[in-house]
């Protein structure tokens, strides 16, 4: 909202080539809004609209940059403006920065950073990919237990400026692991001559730096927290991660389950920053695969070719069994998926879940049976103007065969998420096309083998 309200102005700036009431003007507006300004500017127009910013605010503005977009500015910047972004820089966001660029752009800002700056880097790219350790930040205030309060105020005020938060005070012992954790309000609401321990109840929830980012977005989830300490194995504190720094994992993650439940490979950027070429190449994979499973379909219904010679009227159900079958299984799946990613459920529990969905499936089989035999019978009864035994057992076969599709759907699209956990793959990619393209094949058979059963001697 705010960027439409500016982009007139904006733009009317750059034309006139005023530098001085623009930068008066950027100064003042939110850095992620600015960053969303330049990202439509041409590079050459962006680099000077940058260096009109201020080094902090230019660091946030970097910050908020598409990984494109950073990576031409990264090429057009001098030495001095480098050194300036990469030092006012969180480590975190340097290190999801530098995962994203060539090696010799890496190369080039890591000779840019200051000797403090390039140890800490390196410290966290030092560990696993999408782990805990790449997210932190070592920017926290931690004091003793033998401290008084007013000791750790003085601390704070001291160093405060210059750590990720307060809001949550870290206490570590001689060897510094963490033995507590205390809130800002606690100490602000304290007799100021009293230790530290006098608030410590030694109770506190904590990440290893090894664990997963996602273990870092459901603690903090879990807990209510704007931050979580991070220790190694030892107990060590060796970082903090932030709410904010989870924000963006937790999109992440849900971006990438929802490409994977669509049936193609995780874009390695944002849509509007992935070109055609590449966008094709994630796509065609799982295309083709599901392309291939349908010959499966079209060789089950080719198995019941003399059935269809003999009884043409079964054809026209085919897409209502198949397709509400493919829905019910697509259900079912999302559900699962969505409660092992949330810990709703755990792996353990696909006995507890086989038998929910059985019974769920079998009152949506039956509900969908009852509307199923209803419109079959009320479409025959217009079209022939009367009821005939054929019509009946026409309508009990597609209300049968609903029952049949509806719980196969649900049993499959629910199982398969647990399956494909155990094999050590993610659970996501039981997609919405996979299920309905099982649930397909599997539709027709069922359909056909309960027209055989029931027109046997009437129309076969």
């Amino acid at each position: 909202m705010i960027v439409d309200l500016l982009k007139p102005e904006f733009d009317e700036l750059i034309e006139a080539k005023d530098w001085v009431a623009l930068k008066d003007i950027l100064n003042d507006v939110p850095a992620v809004d600015v960053a969303e300004l330049l990202e439509e500017l041409d590079n050459e127009i962006a680099i000077v609209i940058f260096r009109l910013l201020k080094k902090q605010k230019a660091a946030d503005v970097f910050s908020y940059l598409s990984s494109g977009k950073g990576m031409d500015l990264l090429n057009l910047f001098t030495a001095q403006q480098l050194s300036e972004v990469m030092s006012n820089l969180e480590p975190d966001e340097r290190v999801s920065l530098m995962e994203e660029l060539p090696g010799h752009l890496t190369q080039r800002l890591m000779n840019s950073m200051q000797t403090k700056d390039r140890k800490q880097v390196q410290k966290l790219l030092g560990y696993p990919d999408e782990s805990v350790g790449r997210l932190m930040t070592p920017r926290y205030v931690k004091v003793r237990k033998d401290w008084s309060i007013q000791k750790a105020m003085d601390h704070i005020r001291k160093f405060g400026q210059s750590v990720e938060t307060v809001n949550v005070i870290y206490v570590v012992n001689e060897d510094e692991r963490l033995i507590d954790d205390l809130r800002l309000n606690q100490l602000i609401l304290a007799n100021p001559e009293n230790p530290i321990s006098s608030l410590m109840d030694e109770s506190f929830e904590a990440l290893s730096a090894f664990d997963d980012q996602e273990d870092a977005v459901k603690m903090l989830s879990k807990y209510d927290r704007v931050a979580m300490p991070v220790v190694d194995s030892d107990g060590i504190l060796v970082g903090i991660v932030t709410v904010d720094d989870v924000i963006d994992v937790a999109e992440e993650e849900t971006t990438e389950d929802m490409q994977l439940m669509a049936g193609m490979d995780v874009l390695d950027d944002y849509y509007s920053q992935t070109t055609i070429f590449e966008m094709v190449k994630k796509r065609i994979g799982w295309l083709a695969f599901l392309f291939v499973g349908q010959l499966f379909t079209a060789t089950a219904m080719g198995a019941y070719e003399s059935v269809i010679a003999n009884a043409v009227f079964l054809s026209l159900f085919i897409p209502m069994i198949i397709s509400t079958g493919g829905n019910s299984g697509t259900q079912a799946a999302t559900l699962i998926i969505r409660a092992i990613s949330t810990d709703d459920i755990d792996l353990g529990e696909w006995l507890k879940v086989l038998g929910r969905e059985l019974l769920s499936g079998l009152m949506l089989g039956l509900i969908m049976a009852v509307i199923g035999f209803c419109v079959i019978v009320s479409w025959g009864f217009v079209t022939t103007g009367g009821l005939t035994e054929e019509l009946v057992l026409s309508a009990l076969v597609v209300g049968l065969s609903l029952i049949g599709v509806v719980l196969w759907g649900n049993l499959s699209g629910s199982m398969l998420p647990f399956v494909l956990s155990k094999m050590g793959l993610d659970p996501a990619v039981t997609s919405a096309p996979f299920v309905s393209t099982l649930s397909d094949v599997t539709g027709i058979i069922i359909y056909f083998s309960i027209a055989i059963a029931l027109l046997e001697g009437v129309v076969l």
